[in-house]
């Protein structure tokens, strides 16, 4: 891969992580809760006592993003998992054809 091509990747991607990361910071006041909004009511219904021991290191704008986390996380866990398949099975491809050119 030539220089030029690697360069476009790198900047291919970080433009990806900014137009995700630019709307969890700017928009503001969404109406999408999660399962963590359910749940703390429920925690807040058993037991009203109860003090949560830590506290986010930031607070994302709008419940919504944690739609969107959890999305971007399922995404980069089946590439993950897709790459690893596509790369075992060219592996195996290559061993097979390897194998018949030296019978």
């Amino acid at each position: 891969m030539n220089k030029s091509k690697g360069w476009l990747n790198i900047f291919l991607i970080l433009a990806v992580v900014v137009l995700i990361v630019l709307p969890l910071l700017l928009v503001k006041n969404s109406d999408f809760g999660g399962a963590d909004g359910v749940a703390e009511e429920a925690i807040s219904e058993v037991a009203p006592e109860y003090k949560p021991w830590s506290q986010p290191l930031i607070e994302l704008p709008g419940s919504e993003t944690e739609s969107l986390l959890f999305a971007l996380q399922a995404a980069l866990g089946a590439g993950i998992i897709g790459y690893g398949i596509g790369y075992y099975k060219g592996r195996s491809i290559r061993q097979e054809c390897s194998d018949e050119d030296s019978a």
